[in-house]
Formats: C-alpha cells, sequence, structure tokens
C-alpha cells in the first residue's frame, strides 16, 4: 500500500492558531480577498438599509435606558465604527441593545451619566483583557436556557418600561423594580393622554402591517417618521424629543474622559464587570447567529477585543455602551452585504442622518418610540424558543425559569449566574449518570485440572473470589465520585486482591484520586 492510500482517510494536521489567525479583523481578510466596486456598492446598499433601522431604534433604546437620544446614536456612530473596522465576524453590526436598556438604567440611576461612562470605558477594557487572554472561547460554554431566560426576561421589563410613554401617563418617579412599577402606573391611570395613546397604537398598527405586507420596507423609520409629521401638523399635547431633550445636537462632541472620583472608580467596578459579560455574550451571540445565516466562522477573541474598543471609543465621546446587534446583523446579511464595510457605511450614513434630520426628529413623540422598544421587547421574548424548552426537559425548563424570574424579580447579572450555577450543576448530573461501575467476577481460577491459571473476560456479577475486577467506564470527576464510592463499599466476602480497571476513563480529577485512595486503604485494612 502506498504512502498516499494510508494517509487518504486522515485530515492534515492542522497548525495551533497564531496571534495573526486569532485577531487578524475580518476587513483585513476581506480587502486581501480583493475588493471590488460591485462589493461596495452591495456594502454600501447593505449599509444604508441597516442604518435606516438603527436610527430610531437607537434613538428608542437612549431613551429607554434614561439617556438621551444623541447618546443612543453617538454610540452607533462610533461603536459601530470601530466594531466593523475591528470585528471578528465579517457581517456583525454594532450599536446599543435592547439587552442593556435594564442594566444601563440601573447604573445611570445610580452612578449618573457620568458614573455609566466611566463604567463603560472601564467594561471595554475588561473585554480587552478577555479578548486578548482568549476567553472568548469559553463564553459559549453558557447554556441556550439561561441566553433564552434573561433575553425574555429584559423584554418583559422593556415593556413594561415603556407603559408609562406608550400611553402618555404623568408619573414623576417611576419605580425601578417590577413589582412596585405596576402599583405606581395603576395609581397614574387617570392622567392618560388619549393623543399620545392613539399616536402609540398608530405606529404600532404601521410596523406590525409593514412587516406582513412588506417585511422589507423599515417600518419602525416609517412609523417613527409618521408620528413626527402628526404631532407637528395637528400639533398635539404629547411629550416630544423636543419638548424633553431640547432636540438632537447636529455633531459629535468633543472626546473626554468622564468626571469622577477615585472612589467612585472603585464603585463601578460590578457595573463594568456587568457591562463587559452582557456585552461578551450578546456579541458572540450575534456572531454565532450570522455564522448560521452565511456559513462563515467569527473569531470569538478578535470579537471581543473590537467590542472593548467600541466601549472605550464610544464613552469618550459621550455615547452609551455598544455591543453586536442580532436584528441589525441580520438585516445586514439580508440586504447582501459583501464584509466589514457594510457596517463602516451605517455609521457614516448614521452621522450624515444626524447632521439632516436635526429639525424633524424635535417632533418625534415619546409615544412613538414606545411603540417602536414595545415591539423590540417583544421580539426579544422568543416564546416559541421558550415553549419549545419548557416541554422538552424538567432540568432545563428549571433553568430558564430560575433565570427568567430572577432577572425579572431581582437583577440581570444576578439571573445570568444563577442560570449559569443551576445549567453547571444539571450538566454536572447529567455526566455523571454516564459513570457505570462493572464487577467483574474472579480472574484467577484455581479449579482447572492442570494447575494453570486462566484469564477470564466476562463480567458477571460475582464476589468471594481471589481476585475481583471494578471495571470504571465514564467521566470520573467529583459529580460522579459519590456513586461510584458507593457501589465499591457494596462488597460482600472481601477477596484478597481487587483491579480497578480504569481503561474507559476518559477524565479523572482530584476527587476521583481521594475516592480511590480511600477504598483501597479501606481494602488494605480488611
Amino acid at each position: 500500500m502506498t504512502h498516499a492510500a494510508t494517509t487518504r482517510g486522515r485530515e492534515p494536521a492542522q497548525r495551533p492558531a497564531d496571534f495573526a489567525d486569532m485577531f487578524t479583523p475580518k476587513l483585513v481578510t476581506v480587502l486581501r480577498e480583493g475588493y471590488t466596486f460591485a462589493n461596495f456598492r452591495a456594502d454600501a446598499i447593505a449599509g444604508l438599509t441597516v442604518a435606516i433601522v438603527a436610527l430610531p431604534l437607537s434613538m428608542a433604546i437612549a431613551i429607554g435606558s434614561g439617556a438621551k437620544p444623541e447618546h443612543g446614536l453617538i454610540a452607533s456612530v462610533v461603536a459601530g465604527f470601530i466594531i466593523s473596522a475591528l470585528v471578528g465576524s465579517r457581517f456583525q453590526i454594532g450599536g446599543p441593545a435592547g439587552a442593556f436598556i435594564v442594566l444601563v438604567a440601573a447604573i445611570i440611576a445610580q452612578h449618573g451619566y457620568q458614573g455609566f461612562l466611566a463604567a463603560t470605558i472601564m467594561g471595554g477594557i475588561i473585554m480587552l483583557a478577555m479578548g486578548y487572554l482568549r476567553l472568548g472561547t469559553y463564553i459559549k460554554y453558557i447554556p441556550n436556557p439561561v441566553t433564552v431566560g434573561f433575553t425574555a426576561g429584559i423584554g418583559v421589563i422593556i415593556f413594561a418600561g415603556e407603559i408609562k410613554d406608550f400611553f402618555g401617563l404623568r408619573l414623576e418617579n417611576e419605580p425601578g423594580a417590577l413589582l412596585a412599577k405596576f402599583p405606581a402606573l395603576l395609581a397614574a391611570a387617570h392622567t392618560i393622554n388619549w393623543q399620545a395613546t392613539a399616536v402609540a397604537l398608530a405606529c404600532l398598527a404601521i410596523i406590525l402591517g409593514l412587516r406582513r405586507v412588506a417585511p422589507r420596507f423599515p417600518g419602525m423609520l416609517a412609523a417613527v417618521a409618521f408620528g413626527a409629521v402628526v404631532t407637528w401638523a395637528f400639533g398635539l399635547p404629547v411629550e416630544t424629543i423636543g419638548s424633553k431633550f431640547g432636540g438632537i445636537p447636529r455633531s459629535l462632541p468633543v472626546p473626554g474622559l468622564p468626571d469622577i472620583s477615585l472612589s467612585q472608580i472603585v464603585q463601578l467596578i460590578p457595573a463594568a464587570i456587568a457591562i463587559a459579560v452582557l456585552g461578551s455574550i450578546e456579541s458572540l451571540l450575534s456572531a454565532v447567529v450570522a455564522d448560521g445565516m452565511t456559513g462563515r466562522r467569527h473569531r470569538s477573541n478578535c470579537e471581543l477585543v473590537a467590542q472593548g474598543w467600541a466601549n472605550i471609543g464610544s464613552a469618550l465621546f459621550g455615547g452609551m455602551c455598544a455591543t453586536g446587534t442580532i436584528a441589525r446583523t441580520a438585516t445586514n446579511v439580508r440586504a447582501n452585504a459583501h464584509g466589514p464595510v457594510a457596517g463602516i457605511l451605517h455609521a457614516v450614513f448614521l452621522l450624515a442622518f444626524m447632521f439632516l434630520a436635526v429639525p424633524l426628529a424635535a417632533w418625534i413623540p415619546l409615544a412613538s418610540l414606545a411603540a417602536v422598544l414595545a415591539v423590540v421587547a417583544y421580539n426579544m421574548i422568543e416564546k416559541d424558543h421558550f415553549i419549545a424548552i419548557m416541554r422538552t426537559s424538567r432540568g432545563e425548563a428549571t433553568v430558564l425559569l430560575a433565570t427568567f424570574l430572577v432577572t425579572i424579580f431581582r437583577d440581570l447579572t444576578e439571573g445570568i449566574a444563577v442560570g449559569v450555577v443551576l445549567g453547571s450543576i444539571l450538566f454536572m448530573h447529567r455526566m455523571a449518570q454516564l459513570v457505570e461501575v462493572t464487577t467483574g467476577e474472579s480472574i484467577i481460577d484455581e479449579d482447572r485440572a492442570d494447575g494453570e491459571t486462566s484469564e477470564r473476560t466476562a463480567y458477571e456479577p460475582q464476589t468471594g473470589g481471589d481476585l475481583v475486577v471494578y471495571r470504571i467506564a465514564g467521566p470520573f470527576f467529583f459529580g460522579a465520585a459519590s456513586q461510584v464510592s458507593l457501589v465499591l463499599e457494596q462488597i460482600g466476602a472481601p477477596p484478597k486482591a481487587y483491579v480497578l480497571d480504569l481503561s474507559s476513563v476518559p477524565l479523572a480529577d482530584q476527587t476521583a484520586a481521594q475516592t480511590i485512595l480511600i477504598f483501597a486503604k479501606k481494602a488494605r485494612a480488611r
């Protein structure tokens, strides 16, 4: 047989990925492939499409987070540009995300907007460290029920937070906690603004109607534009961006560091970690979705590095924290983008919109943006996926519900932590079930007439022989140690010697070693 024949069935050995392989941005990869005018035209059309979608979302997410609308636009422009330039996913679009609304609102309420900017910069530094330490690979181990649970919980909280603006209620101090929010909203029900409610319902109908009859048409932008035109034309007495925030600036602010003290930096560490963890999870989820739609593969550690620099850059210009956004990334893919240039152009188009749409933006009613966020919140609650998990596995349903309920009634980061811990326990329990201990019969036969011994291979439960074999199969780790120890303890008349066959054990940890040591000591004592 020739050498070629012997190696044909084997894959060639892959060299380990080096620094350049992991951290080269996809933009560089695309340009190396050869970038033509046809590619640029495709990216320009896709970038314009995504910018039209991102314009109302950026303002709505910022307002829902307790920030100003320009803070969301700045994040989409600055962070969106940096993410697309440095990202490890070919089609990723960055900007403010609905998943951040609850977290950002809590940070701003506790530390003010300057404190939030500092936490965003710190979160960006943590993301850089995670990326350069190559920790992006491990984020994929977060169980799917956890991600479904906390995104559904965020969706519920966002929806509850938009009830006030949707109905135009007059409520000075709206509680942040969900259990306290609903009584306060009911108490303010008599202040309902019917004009604002009508505008919100009309915008909601436009978004849902266009989604059904013309899915590719930017329904959210059409709804927001409709609300602004109607409010301006009829002089409706509803709260607008102009009346609440004074409009939107025509240019980007001068970059600078946030005004905080050293003691505040220490207090902001938990918030920074939360921003880094949530941003990393959301961006890598978005990259996975893009991979599934295109058949490409992203570079997870490069992705985190891009998100880190993007958050630092956005905060220096006064913008919100940003991450990869699933909806805008999916829109980019559907618009037939060729590569990261589409994301860069999306940021440029948004900057142009800031200059051109300032007079109209002042007339945008908050009720219109509430309708936009209501749709975003509904989309975040993946009800089909939620129900499927509930029906499939009792253990995964427990993880899902625990994450969902803790996120709603306690805190987002606590919800993720509880979900990951429960998911890990469930995984360890399942792995422990794979461990088997087989008791073999005595393999020394002293009854043969010729006086010689023979080796037997049958594994039938039997004790009392001179030499008994225990064959352990499966991952022998701390989750299975008690089960293995229990089996080893259940011995009748002890034999003269034992054999522990570990040839089918792929891994053993310190607890497993301690279990074997205890068994050996007890056997020796007998």
